[in-house]
């Protein structure tokens, strides 16, 4: 049974409160939200694609960070201050330039008094996997 959804317009509200200004710029967007879990999508725009014709890693790595926060938050209620304390991240296929959008889907996998540990899948327009994420977040 999927755990219940969660409201998306408070949730869209959280991050213009806590983001720097340039990860706004990410234009990423929240698809879906529920406890412990969200999706977003993250355009495959000029600005995140480098000279090789591909969506860059520096953008993917932000996103992946950005939508765990979030995930995070369904799972506390509210935000709290937290810092990431490792991202790890496996590419595993290119997202051509042309390609639209890209899926950034975080899940958190364990909540623990003073630490967060999560898993974020993002994927090309086609539904492949394109890179492995794995967080650790310290509840401050």
């Amino acid at each position: 049974m999927l755990a219940p959804t969660v409201d998306l317009q408070a949730l869209r509200a959280v991050l213009p409160k806590v983001a720097a200004p340039w990860v706004l710029e990410l234009d990423l967007q929240l698809i879906e939200a529920r406890s412990g879990e969200v999706v977003m999508s993250l355009p495959v725009a000029p600005k995140h694609v480098h000279g090789g014709g591909v969506l860059c890693g520096q953008s993917m790595m932000a996103a992946a960070d950005t939508a765990m926060i979030l995930a995070i938050v369904t799972k506390l209620g509210e935000f709290k201050p937290m810092t990431t304390v490792q991202l790890q991240t496996s590419f595993l296929r290119p997202i051509a330039s042309d390609s639209g959008e890209a899926r950034v889907v975080a899940r958190v996998l364990r909540l623990g008094r003073k630490l967060a540990f999560g898993e974020i899948q993002i994927l090309d327009a086609k539904g492949q996997l394109a890179a492995h994420c794995t967080t650790t977040y310290t509840l401050l």
